[in-house]
């Protein structure tokens, strides 16, 4: 089993997303944060929907993404603001990190 171990953060994107897709309205996004840079991290994004992804479809997602959950993980979950320079409000957003290890190769 591999000893690396990397965070995956999950937010909802409020204003959608332009990468890896353009999505047409607010959807959750999850990554595996790394070294390197930011636009080649392993990114999954849900449908837009407003809903937060279940643990099933998370886990689906960091399987999907070549990775699993490191031993005795959970999910965290933090209430920060928005950033201003949106051009609605600044909103409360929820934010989900859990650390993650990559799976065996021909795992995923």
């Amino acid at each position: 089993m591999s000893k690396q171990i990397f965070g995956a953060q999950m937010s909802l994107r409020c204003c959608g997303t332009t990468a890896p897709e353009l999505t047409a309205g607010p959807c959750w996004q999850l990554y595996v944060a790394m070294t390197g840079l930011v636009s080649e991290w392993p990114t999954y994004t849900w449908p837009a929907s407003t809903e937060i992804p279940t643990v099933r479809q998370r886990r689906d997602a960091l399987t999907e993404l070549g990775y699993g959950l490191a031993e005795d993980a959970e999910w965290e979950w933090e209430e920060c603001t928005g950033p201003d320079y949106h051009p609605h409000p600044v909103r409360v957003l929820l934010l989900g990190t859990v650390k993650v290890r990559p799976l065996e190769a021909g795992a995923a």
